[in-house]
């Protein structure tokens, strides 16, 4: 087996520790050849379709590729912004500040990177760089509070797969989920509120989750629970009532059982029924995305007016709320405990020696500056 060709090793320099936000990913364009090419990514992932590989090989470029790519592409184009997909623009800006709160906390020295396990920048890519600039010691965060094969496992997969092919292997920290974290609870429970002062409160709160095949529950996938037990945890924090708030499920795909309730079909059920106005929530999503801006704020929205509702309100996700990038500080550093990341003296002035000695060889060699 032959590995990757390693960076150049430099003696006495001082390993660094790093954090990389991994989210789901997102097409590079609104357009039908660019959306195609994140599906067949996607979409291949055998831990997205559990079905046998040579029967959805036909499905997916014989079906799905064809026919779908086009249909997504003009969702996509309807949430598209002018910095590009909300997704990545939201989960850029989250790195950013995550860096900024870890260097409140006194770890200055910690590199951020945000990376998509689908599309770019691509994980393999960013832990690659991550290597070049020195970092021996990574944490990978992903941006799902609540672990599925589906999703986190994915990402496992994609690190695991990358290291096969590394000789010198970093140490590495995995954040398997933050369902049930005090922080994330309370910036979810302080996006509420806020949006509640702005628009007052609606007669229903839907909580509404991205959904997996029931199947995947039933051998041991822990999503489910974890889905139900930060709704609960959350309710208790707003004080609601078991008859003020439901728990529902999204994004169907294909004819097998998914977790349910349903968030359309409930949602639409909730107008007929008498409700006047529901505001809707996505929870699982940290970032807002084509499943919250397209799917809840668009389509959901209007099977709850077309069937006799009044008014649906949709809570944005946590985006870059001050709240929840204080919890995603806290998650990060809880999981960096051990690591040197606050630089004693005797590093930092390591650390200017070898800038300093990069800089003369720099001017050595006629480099600009």
């Amino acid at each position: 087996m032959s590995f990757a060709k390693e960076p150049p090793h430099q003696h006495g320099t001082v390993s660094r520790s790093a954090v990389v936000l991994v989210n789901l990913g997102t097409p590079d364009a609104p357009t039908r050849g660019a959306v195609r090419r994140y599906l067949k990514q996607f979409l291949s992932d055998p831990r997205v379709v559990e079905i046998p590989r040579a029967v959805w090989w036909f499905i997916l470029h014989g079906i799905i590729l064809p026919f779908r790519s086009g249909a997504s592409a003009k969702k996509y184009a309807t949430i598209w912004t002018r910095d590009g997909s909300p997704l990545r623009v939201h989960t850029s800006n989250q790195a950013m500040l995550l860096h900024e709160a870890l260097n409140e906390r006194g770890h200055g020295d910690v590199i951020v990177a945000m990376a998509m396990r689908y599309g770019s920048p691509s994980l393999p890519d960013v832990l690659a760089r991550l290597k070049e600039d020195g970092c021996d010691r990574i944490a990978i965060v992903p941006a799902y509070p609540q672990y599925s094969g589906t999703t986190t496992g994915s990402i496992w997969d994609a690190v695991f797969a990358h290291y096969k092919k590394i000789r010198n292997v970093p140490e590495l920290r995995l954040v398997k989920n933050y369902h049930d974290h005090d922080g994330y609870i309370e910036a979810l429970r302080q996006n509420i509120l806020a949006h509640w002062d702005t628009h007052g409160r609606g007669e229903k709160l839907i909580m509404s989750f991205h959904g997996v095949p029931k199947r995947t529950l039933l051998l041991g996938d822990p999503y489910h629970c974890e889905c139900h037990k930060t709704a609960r945890l959350l309710a208790a924090r707003l004080k609601l009532k078991p008859e003020d708030y439901l728990v529902t499920f999204q994004s169907r795909f294909g004819k097998a059982e998914w977790l349910q309730p349903y968030t359309a079909p409930t949602v639409a059920q909730l107008a007929r029924d008498g409700v006047r106005r529901v505001d809707v929530i996505c929870p699982g999503f940290t970032s807002d995305c084509l499943e919250t801006l397209e799917e809840i704020a668009m389509e959901v929205r209007h099977d709850f007016l077309s069937n006799g509702g009044k008014e649906f309100q949709y809570i944005p996700c946590l985006n870059e709320g001050p709240h929840w990038i204080a919890a995603l500080a806290e998650i990060a550093e809880q999981h960096m405990i051990g690591w040197p990341t606050m630089m004693t003296p005797t590093q930092r002035a390591q650390r200017q020696l070898d800038a300093d000695k990069g800089r003369e060889s720099a001017l050595a060699k006629g480099a600009p500056q």
